[in-house]
């Protein structure tokens, strides 16, 4: 089985900027083909006018989208899916419609893309999929989030036994500058960084290149199976440290 992308076609769910852009930027580098897919077509597609990128539809939240996408791609070699709804607040805020999108986006969407793309997959094809942090930091407003990505590290696991030898891993990003964080406003995004990388043994915040790196290596690892990768800069360790 390659070891590389090179002529490998890589479906890369998500939004074109932050994390699912850089993994396509890392891919196209190794070689590979493209096909990036999100729920608005048009903004995917002014996103990645610059690159060789294929763009197509696809809303997580709904099998017969994911269904249809798989029949107008046809068979692809690795899937990876990086998109979120992000359940955030305190338990006595949060409803269970946002609950219910965190998981539909990040859970039960990925399950529907095994279902309908393992079937064409080569053996040496592989799913990676987005985890995160909070599964392994308990953090007062990150229940919805935690409950998440806590689910997906179950999923990698599973999936990684039922589909095998396909591969099925995660990556688990901590912190990162996406521009996610940029609607608290420059000078408070600044303050919450700061504090953030002082407290983590690296030092700094992440970059979407940090996580494509990982998901780079997840992707071309054909021993790496079941597994969620931490990209986080020690980040759970803060509290061990005192931060």
């Amino acid at each position: 089985m390659s070891t590389n992308l090179k002529d490998k076609t890589v479906l890369v769910v998500g939004r074109g900027s932050g994390i699912a852009r850089a993994v396509s930027a890392a891919v196209l580098a190794e070689g590979g083909r493209v096909v990036a897919a999100a729920r608005d077509r048009e903004a995917l597609r002014r996103s990645y006018d610059d690159t060789e990128a294929a763009v197509a539809t696809v809303d997580l939240t709904d099998e017969g989208s994911i269904r249809t996408l798989a029949a107008e791609v046809g068979p692809v070699d690795h899937v990876v899916s990086t998109a979120s709804a992000r359940a955030r607040g305190l338990v006595s805020e949060l409803e269970p419609e946002a609950v219910l999108l965190s998981f539909h986006t990040k859970v039960v969407g990925p399950i529907m893309l095994a279902k309908h793309f393992a079937p064409t997959m080569p053996a040496g094809g592989s799913f990676v999929l987005l985890s995160g942090v909070a599964a392994l930091e308990p953090d007062p407003g990150f229940l919805g989030v935690a409950a998440t990505n806590g689910a997906v590290n179950t999923v990698v696991r599973s999936l990684a036994v039922e589909l095998a030898p396909i591969r099925v891993n995660a990556v688990s990003p901590g912190t990162i500058d996406t521009g996610a964080w940029d609607p608290l406003g420059e000078r408070k995004k600044a303050e919450l960084f700061a504090r953030l990388s002082a407290g983590n043994p690296s030092g700094r915040i992440g970059t979407p290149e940090d996580v494509a790196h990982a998901v780079l290596f997840a992707l071309t690892n054909t021993f790496l199976t079941g597994v969620c990768l931490p990209v986080d800069g020690g980040q759970p360790l803060r509290v061990a440290t005192g931060a």
